[in-house]
């Protein structure tokens, strides 16, 4: 007869190994569950490998979250108005400042770009909202024109890493690079490295839980043909899409009908987001800080009944375009250009 020390001993091992079963079982659900809602889920497209598309609310979960104070420029000025006893024009900078804007991130330090990004996304967290974030670093970028800049070639890719590190986790919306696509058309020293750089910046980005945009240009810009086949190159399958319209002035209609068609070349079934910071009053004859151009639409998420996710504000509203029609430095505000848009904003 088996001694009572004996049984409970072996109990005891019965137990130990019952309990490591479970626990292994439970780190195994983490991990499926972690690569189901983290890593893309693709699909086979005509032998292209092509992400699942999310719907506008999982690419945009809560909404789209408005800046933090610290990074807010027409909220600065804004502050700087009432503090100075300016009611009036602080009351018409708060019709900027109290949007949802994109944060772009153009700094070639790394620690200061992570702050920023850090500073984001616990404004964004606590808002419950999305934030929306624009790398606009490239090499060579806006081909040596008023926004020339970017890091070195050899610093892109860690500098778009340790963005991403920072980003990993918090949901946030990426726009890569506005122009950087559409510029080959006019630059084309671009045309070699641009197209292979980028599609390796969308492997940093990919698998993060980020939802990402590629540079879609905008109408009349770009042979759709051409723009779809550089999409492509540019790893636009693994992306949730592209934007169209940043920085620009055409209207909403006029840049779905281009963006509809250019998702139709691309194939996949790709989504997109238009910005509608400036384009109340339409394409006024130039990019460049056009007289009479208004506000746009109030930017939000769309139902997610088609292909467009979001109407968002990307360019900061009252910052300028460059030296161009009485303009100071690119991305520098300009206030009676700000009070303008403001005067002649487009009425939702």
């Amino acid at each position: 007869m088996p001694s009572v020390e004996g049984t409970r001993a072996r109990r005891d091992t019965a137990r130990r190994q019952w309990l490591w079963i479970g626990l292994g079982a439970v780190v195994v659900a983490a991990l499926v569950t972690t690569l189901v809602l983290v890593l893309p889920q693709t699909r086979d497209t005509g032998g292209r490998q092509v992400a699942e598309r999310k719907t506008a609310a999982e690419a945009f979960p809560g909404g789209l979250a408005k800046q933090p104070a610290d990074e807010n420029q027409p909220g600065k000025r804004e502050a700087e108005a009432r503090a100075d006893g300016q009611d009036t024009t602080a009351a018409k900078i708060a019709v900027i400042a109290d949007q949802p804007i994109a944060t772009w991130l153009t700094n070639t330090s790394i620690p200061k770009t992570r702050e920023t990004i850090r500073d984001v996304v616990r404004s964004a967290e606590r808002q419950r909202e999305t934030p929306v974030f624009v790398l606009y670093n490239v090499p060579d970028r806006d081909c040596g024109s008023y926004s020339k800049g970017g890091t070195e070639a050899s610093a892109y890719l860690p500098w778009v890493r340790a963005a991403v590190q920072a980003m990993a986790g918090s949901k946030a919306v990426v726009l890569v690079e506005p122009d950087a696509i559409a510029q080959i058309q006019v630059c084309k020293r671009l045309e070699d490295e641009r197209l292979p750089l980028l599609r390796k910046a969308v492997g940093e980005l990919t698998g993060h839980g980020l939802t990402v945009y590629l540079d879609g240009g905008n109408e009349n810009r770009v042979p759709t043909a051409t723009m779809a086949k550089w999409l492509r190159e540019a790893g636009v399958d693994r992306t949730q899409g592209f934007f169209t319209n940043v920085s620009n002035f055409y209207r909403v209609d006029q840049e779905r009908a281009y963006a509809d068609e250019l998702a139709d070349a691309i194939g996949g079934d790709p989504h997109f987001v238009i910005d509608v910071s400036r384009n109340g009053q339409g394409w006024r004859g130039t990019w460049c800080n056009p007289d009479g151009a208004g506000l746009g639409q109030t930017p939000r998420v769309t139902q997610g009944s088609t292909r467009l996710d979001a109407l968002l504000w990307v360019k900061t509203p009252g910052l300028s375009d460059g030296t161009c029609n009485g303009g100071p430095a690119a991305g520098q505000w300009w206030e009676s250009y700000a009070l303008g848009l403001v005067e002649n904003r487009k009425r939702d």
